[in-house]
């Protein structure tokens, strides 16, 4: 390969929530590990690799003019987001009109849901559901109505449209976070189930605001479909939320876009963005953007699409093959994996909290599942040097599903 996804990187003591932000497990963060295990980092949604070089030379060479003052984003700017939808989503319509900057996905949908709900309206959403989204808008005072995913037979995680519009109708819902690719069920939503999934929306006057930051990374050939590219209402329905920083570790410097194709809907999520005079992006973010959205970007990610791509399908054939009672579904996209171990656990008289706990004291620091809507889970992260995979599939093996 061309560039280096194997050395594992020491970040301790670098800005790294991932290894510095272990806790005593009461709260958000893991627990440290038990004396003599060191922590293998697979909780927080970041990577263990280091970022494109075309992003690191983009910001120094930024950083050769010594003046930060205010600015507007450059017509470059525009023309690399314009150019990545493009070539990697085959977007052919988009104009720098339609781009918006957001302070992060989450900021986007608290954004745009203050332009589409009432303060205590309903969301839908589905279940599992990322964390943050019941952090944020729960702080935002909506709430939040789950929609369960269900496995289907051949164990894919399948949404359930009749039950979506139940809810819809008994919560009166006027306002929806649609995640694709699904975090942290890892589908590529097929274009036909989102487009079942806007007319669901569609007949009940809901508007849909869709996370899309985990859409460059679609695994094993799996493709991305654009929320607004379904149909016409879907265009002009749908606040569609993208960033650069899941595709290249690029969390820390905060910036991600929104594109929104219809004016009014545009102009009202314009309006409500700028009303704090908190929304404004940091010039170095640009330049990332810049140096992520180039051609040897493009390349490393999808170099980085196989190595994802390897260490997910490992995964999952070491614990398919070994652990009668764990389910998984293949992941279709992301690199976060979801084991649900219910069958497990009651075979073996284990509880919810043994096994996070057991992950926990040997330094697999994953994820617990309940802060997902889905007990009995744990959420995996494998955007790690395979090393450090084999390293905890072994620790796995030896400590946690041994009873």
């Amino acid at each position: 390969m061309r560039f280096d996804f194997t050395t594992p990187i020491d970040r301790h003591g670098h800005d790294s929530l991932a290894v510095d932000g272990l806790q005593d497990g009461s709260g958000f963060a893991p627990a440290a590990p038990k004396e003599g295990f060191d922590s293998i980092p697979m909780w927080v949604a970041d990577m263990g690799f280091a970022t494109a070089p075309s992003v690191t030379a983009a910001m120094r060479a930024r950083l050769e003019h010594p003046i930060f003052g205010y600015y507007e984003p450059s017509e470059a700017y525009y023309e690399a987001i314009i150019a990545w939808q493009r070539n990697q989503n085959g977007v052919r319509d988009l104009r720098p009109e339609h781009i918006g900057y957001q302070n992060g996905v989450l900021g986007g949908v608290v954004s745009a849901l203050g332009v589409l709900c009432s303060k205590g309206d309903n969301v839908l959403v589905h279940a599992p559901t990322y964390v943050g989204f019941t952090h944020a808008v729960g702080n935002a005072g909506y709430h939040l109505v789950h929609s369960p995913l269900v496995l289907d037979d051949a164990g894919v995680w399948r949404m359930d449209f009749a039950n979506m519009e139940r809810l819809i109708r008994k919560h009166r819902i006027h306002a929806a976070i649609f995640c694709s690719p699904h975090n942290p069920c890892g589908r590529a939503w097929e274009r036909w189930e989102i487009e079942r999934a806007m007319e669901v929306f569609q007949r009940n006057d809901v508007f849909v605001v869709s996370d899309e930051i985990w859409s460059d990374l679609v695994l094993d050939g799996h493709l991305h479909t654009p929320t607004q590219s379904v149909s016409d209402w879907a265009r002009d329905h749908v606040v569609a939320l993208y960033a650069p920083s899941k595709t290249f570790n690029l969390a820390g410097l905060v910036g991600s876009y929104s594109i929104v194709y219809d004016r009014w809907l545009r102009e009202r999520l314009e309006k409500g963005s700028s009303l704090s005079h908190y929304n404004a992006q940091n010039v170095l973010s640009m330049h990332a953007l810049l140096g992520a959205y180039s051609d040897e970007g493009a390349a490393w990610t999808r170099e980085l699409r196989e190595v994802l791509s390897q260490n997910a399908a490992y995964v999952y054939e070491w614990v398919t093959s070994r652990y009668a009672g764990v389910q998984m579904a293949r992941a279709e996209a992301t690199y976060v994996l979801l084991l649900d171990c219910r069958e497990w656990c009651e075979k073996h008289g284990v509880s919810n909290d043994e096994l996070v706990r057991r992950g926990w004291d040997m330094g697999v620091t994953w994820h617990d599942g309940r802060m997902f809507e889905c007990p009995w889970c744990v959420r995996l992260n494998v955007a790690l040097p395979f090393s450090q995979i084999q390293d905890a599939c072994q620790r796995m093996d030896r400590y946690v599903f041994c009873a």
